[in-house]
């Protein structure tokens, strides 16, 4: 196999794989150092077909971790790193992980599962590696496999306990193919170098980072993101591509435009986004910045499947998250099933390229999601007369408001429009004579003397009036996760609680 990091570390020991601050490690060592910690693994009963939990921030580590299970053939868990003790616990126990490689300062979320063998970051992992095995692989590469890294990456859990997407062996050596062909059509190669600016636990940076080693790329890895820093580090490093969300656009745009423009990012070749909506004058505004080039969107999820955008083509289709991947089908379906005419929404329905998964112990939710070969996540869209598929919202996040179906997005992307709105967040909450009012949280830009009544009065002006927010609250910054995604319920949650102890 002429791909991946034990090809590499053979064919150019001294290249650098990770770059992170002041410190970098090489092909040979990135290499050398999974072997090892391969062996750790199978000493704490690691065996193939396991599951490692890994509760980490972007580090070294991460990459060795995964790296390390590859080789034994066992599955890695990436675990959200601001997870407390009951989700974190949660997903170590429904896993089944043998094994957590964890970060000290972490250690706590892990108080729910004191029998789960641990491997510590910073002394005991060092020693844990030093101590292995100088030379000789754990079982034979043949047996093994590729030693190509998988993962069931655990959903986000927008509603209930998030579910671990289980693929068959076969299906991960798909997927591994997957990677070396996604490289391909990128044309990745040694000389690219990749800024991870996303948390690693999350698929989407992990892939790209990953598919960048597949092909013998340099990889820096930011800990976490830092707009001005950003910026430098593609300077320096020369950077060729990076894979953002559109809360990382938004935090650039912010800077004042003397700083944004002070670096020299001509090395970009690509910025690639995905993973939540991206409200079309930002992306706008974004490409005027970047080079419009540059900006490639992609829709996918966990269980698989996916479509991809140019920027031409965007241009042309301004909103749409693209055409299906090569091999992949997408529908448009009521909720009975049937399939609706060009321009009808409905819920997207995805027929994936020679791939199957399952809910891990979940066969009821498995069951429900999968209809004729196709499956969904609950996304609600459209296609137009061309193929392309938009997005409307999430199905979970509609709000039904007088006996009205009415999606959030919508007044969300008409708000942004506002001058004077930074970022905000529309979501239902219970209200006895609309059954759900629709409730607006604002980030206003400082010194703008936005209030609710501005607020209301925008979106009358620009989309129906039964669209109008009811109740309106500013704040300081949004709750927006590492991915910058809204956590819409527990928004709600929080909302009721305060007027419940209120009443």
């Amino acid at each position: 196999m002429t791909a991946g990091v034990i090809y590499h570390a053979q064919a150019r020991p001294e290249a650098i794989a990770l770059r992170l601050g002041d410190k970098s490690l090489t092909y040979a060592e990135l290499d050398e150092r999974a072997r090892r910690l391969s062996h750790v693994m199978s000493g704490l009963g690691v065996r193939r077909d396991d599951r490692v939990a890994v509760l980490l921030h972007n580090g070294f580590e991460f990459f060795e971790s995964l790296h390390a299970c590859g080789r034994l053939g066992a599955v890695a868990v990436p675990i959200n790193v601001h997870f407390k003790s009951d989700e974190a616990g949660w997903i170590v126990k429904d896993s089944g992980a043998k094994v957590v490689v964890v970060n000290g300062g972490l250690l706590p979320a892990l108080s729910g599962v004191p029998d789960v063998e641990r491997v510590v970051i910073g002394a005991e992992y060092e020693a844990a590696i030093a101590g292995a095995p100088a030379s000789g692989e754990v079982d034979a590469l043949d047996v093994i496999g590729d030693g190509w890294p998988t993962s069931m990456a655990y959903t986000s859990g927008t509603t209930g306990r998030p579910k671990g997407v289980a693929i068959g062996a076969e299906d991960f050596r798909r997927r591994a193919a997957g990677v070396a062909a996604g490289g391909q059509t990128w044309k990745l190669g040694p000389d690219d170098v990749h800024l991870a600016v996303g948390p690693l636990y999350h698929s989407g940076p992990s892939y790209w980072s990953q598919m960048h080693l597949a092909f013998g790329g340099q990889v820096v890895v930011m800990e976490r993101w830092d707009s001005l820093r950003a910026l430098s580090l593609i300077e320096t490093y020369r950077v060729t591509n990076t894979h953002m969300v559109p809360a990382n656009f938004q935090r650039l745009l912010a800077l004042p435009a003397e700083q944004r423009n002070a670096y020299d990012l001509s090395s970009l070749k690509v910025v690639v986004h995905a993973a939540a909506p991206c409200p079309v004058e930002l992306k706008r505004a974004f490409m005027d910045f970047i080079g419009a080039h540059r900006v490639w969107e992609y829709y996918g999820a966990s269980e698989g499947g996916g479509t991809v955008i140019s920027p031409e083509e965007w241009l042309e289709h301004p909103g749409s998250v693209g055409k299906p991947f090569p091999g992949s089908e997408f529908v448009i379906l009521d909720d009975d099933g049937n399939e609706l005419a060009t321009g009808g929404v409905g819920t997207v329905w995805v027929k994936p390229a020679g791939s199957s998964f399952e809910y891990h112990n979940d066969p009821e939710k498995t069951a429900a999601q999968h209809r004729d070969g196709f499956f969904t996540v609950g996304d609600a869209g459209r296609l137009d007369e061309g193929g392309y598929l938009y997005l409307v919202d999430r199905k979970s996040d509609m709000v039904i408001t007088g006996g009205v179906n009415v999606y959030p997005r919508e007044i969300e992307d008409c708000l942004l429009l506002h001058g004077d709105v930074v970022d905000c967040a529309v979501l239902g909450v219970p209200d006895p004579e609309w059954g759900e009012a629709l409730y607006a949280l604002v980030q206003a830009r400082p010194g703008s003397g936005l209030d609710a009544d501005g607020v209301v009065s925008w979106v009358r002006d620009h989309i129906a009036d039964f669209k109008r927010p009811r109740i309106v609250e500013f704040v300081d910054e949004l709750p927006r996760d590492p991915n910058g995604k809204v956590r819409k319920p527990k928004l709600r949650d929080a909302y009721v609680a305060r007027n419940t102890a209120t009443q």
